[in-house]
This record gives C-alpha cells, structure tokens and sequence, in this order.
C-alpha cells in the first residue's frame, strides 16, 4: 500500500486553509501569531505520527527491515545472520642472535606497527617448528627465524592487512626479536550484511521445495561467508556425463580449502540433496596466472610504488575471481589504468607468456602467480 506522505509545511498550510474556510472572519495566523504556532504545534504531532507509521511498515516487511529488525524477522522461518569471519595468515619471527633455543608459544600475540590490530599465533601440527608438547614453536640453536600461522584477535574485514604491517610483540619472548608479515593476512570478512541475509532469505524460500539446484546452492551458501561454487549437473568429477550425478566445486578464495569445509558443505548437501542421486563436492582445479607489463609513469610519484600499487591491484583482480569465470588477457591493462592516476601507459602485458585467456572451465579457478610491473 502506497502512503499519501505530507511534508510539515504542507500538513500547517492544509490546517490552516481548514480553519481560515471554517471561520467567519479572517484570522491571523501569519508567522508568530498564536493560532500559527497551535497549528505548528499540531502539525508537528502529525508529522511525529507519520513517521511511527513509516517505522511500522519497515520492520514488517524483510525487504525493508535492518539490523536486529531483520534479524528477528527471518529467524521466524529459523534463519540466522552469518557470523564474521576472522583474517588469517603468517608471521615471520626472528632474532639477531640464534644462540640458544627459542619457543614461539601458541597464542602469542602481535600487532601492527600503530597497534590498532591484533593477531594471535595458532596450532599447526604440520609446521615442522610445530611442538605439541610445549604447545609452541621452537627455534633451535642456529636457528634464524620460524614463520608461523596466526589469526585475527577480532573477527572481521578490520583484519585484513598489508604485507609489512605487523612489526609489534605484545609481550616479550625470550630469545626473539622481531616479527613482520611477508605476505598480507587476508580473509577476514564483517558480519552477513542485510543485501546478502535478504538475498539468502530469499534463496532460502525458493529451495523450500528442496531437491533443485537452488536449494543445492542456498546450502552451500548458508555454511560460511565468502564461499564461491559451481554445480556441474548430470556430470561427474572427470567430466563425463552421468545422469543423475552432479559435482559441486567450492571455493573459500584461496583456491585450497581445508578439508573440514568440504565436509560441512557435504553435509549441508545431504538434507536437501533429490532422492538416489549421486554427488561430489570438491576442491576447484587451480591455474596460475603469470602476469608481466610495462607501465610509464608521470612524475607525481615513484615509479616503483606506482609498479607495487598496480601488481597489488592485479592480483587482487585475480584472485577475487569466482569458481569457473576466466580471466580476460584485455582486462589486466584496464585493472592497471585503474590502479593509479600516475599511469600514463600499460605496454608489453603478457598472460602465461602470451596474449590468450585463461578459461578455467566450469570446476576450475584462477590465482595470481607471479605478477610483475615493471
């Protein structure tokens, strides 16, 4: 239903022609006379009226509801917001003198250079510095540096930082030094935002009748933020046409992921899967991109961080594309163009060593290899 809105100025104006047609006589209500303000005053209490009636029809409705409002509404049907996901990745930590031993313990905390984030060092079993009896990792005599994986202290898009950004040790340990990142720590992503828990309600709806490739997907959607897939019908994991099999290839953007995700998208598979028929979920096949151009530069800035800007740029194109799409040999000079005002030119841009694009096909993903900018 649409609502015939008034403005203030209109509901005083409406008012006032009501009581200047019910009088009999003229009256005063030029600005300041009191039979003015008592209908500002009145019209105020209309307009305060309009918009309790705006609110209403907003949180009843998931199209228009926000934050808790739409929270509490989807989780009539037993929906829920996803949750933030915490930045993962690696720390190098080194020292000057590797005389004697050294631990890392799990937990250790580090930070960036101005301390407004904080990542705290993991377990990894398959770290060969790895010690689960002392529960860290060890330096031994000799013994320079030992890199190890870490996770955001607090979940969230906030945690995603920069090669070089983490210099900090809260807290000192005994025989080391330092500690950097060599790489970014990336993967963090904010809580589902109300486009996306809209959306996912609304696939949530539509798989209702279960056993379709929609309610295939929404299950796959609904296991964790960020996740990329592909769904291969009346296909099997070698390509050959099998009716009644379908492959679903998930991706969590890093082209690996860990085994512990196939099994719970397995697992969401199953209860809406249609009845007898055969299923895969798998890991996408992964291409390397090796990517080399030449840009010109004017002289605003350096050429050299003008060149790390744009191989940033490029291989965050890269890796950002979904399961199955290809990358574009064209587009790699445009993502340059766009990178930074100071390029003036983009030359000599090789794709593999060539000028064809990379078609991953439909179980297959592309990752940035080596980029450079020269």
């Amino acid at each position: 239903m649409q609502l015939n809105l008034r403005t203030f100025d209109a509901i005083v104006t409406s008012a006032a022609a009501a009581v200047q047609g019910a009088a009999s006589q003229v009256l005063d209500l030029t600005v300041g006379s009191a039979l003015r303000a008592v209908l500002e005053a009145n019209a105020g209490l209309g307009l305060w009226l309009q918009w309790l009636i705006l609110q209403v029809l907003q949180t009843t409705r998931a199209a228009t509801s926000s934050g808790n409002d739409l929270d509490t509404w989807v989780a009539d049907f037993g929906l829920t917001r996803l949750p933030s996901v915490a930045a993962n990745g690696s720390v190098t930590f080194a020292r000057f003198a590797p005389v004697a031993t050294a631990l890392v313990p799990v937990g250790t905390l580090v930070r960036t250079s101005d301390g407004t984030q904080s990542f705290a060092v993991t377990a990894d079993p398959t770290n060969l510095a790895f010690s689960a009896a002392q529960n860290g990792y060890t330096l031994a005599a000799g013994t320079a540096s030992v890199t190890v994986p870490v996770q955001a202290s607090v979940a969230g898009s906030g945690g995603n930082v920069l090669a070089g950004t983490i210099s900090l040790i809260a807290a000192a340990i005994p025989g080391v030094d330092t500690v950097s990142n060599a790489a970014p720590i990336a993967g963090g992503l904010d809580g589902e935002s109300d486009p996306a828990l809209r959306s996912r309600f609304a696939a949530f709806l539509d798989s209702r009748a279960r056993a379709t490739s929609v309610a295939v997907g929404y299950a796959v959607s609904s296991v964790q933020q960020g996740l990329q897939y592909t769904i291969q019908e009346n296909a099997t994991q070698s390509g050959a046409t099998q009716p009644g099999s379908f492959v679903v290839t998930v991706d969590d953007g890093t082209g690996a992921p860990p085994s512990a995700l196939l099994t719970a998208v397995a697992t969401a598979i199953e209860a809406v899967r249609p009845l007898g028929s055969v299923w895969t979920v798998v890991p996408p096949n992964v291409t390397h991109a090796t990517i080399d151009m030449t840009i010109t530069t004017g002289a605003t800035l350096s050429h050299a961080a003008v060149a790390a800007t744009v191989a940033a740029a490029v291989t965050s194109f890269v890796n950002a594309l979904p399961v199955g799409a290809a990358l574009p040999w064209s587009r790699l000079a445009q993502v340059a163009y766009d990178a930074s005002a100071s390029v003036a030119n983009v030359s000599a841009v090789t794709l593999n060593g060539g000028t064809l694009d990379i078609v991953p096909g439909p179980g297959g993903v592309v990752k940035a290899g080596t980029v450079t900018v020269n």
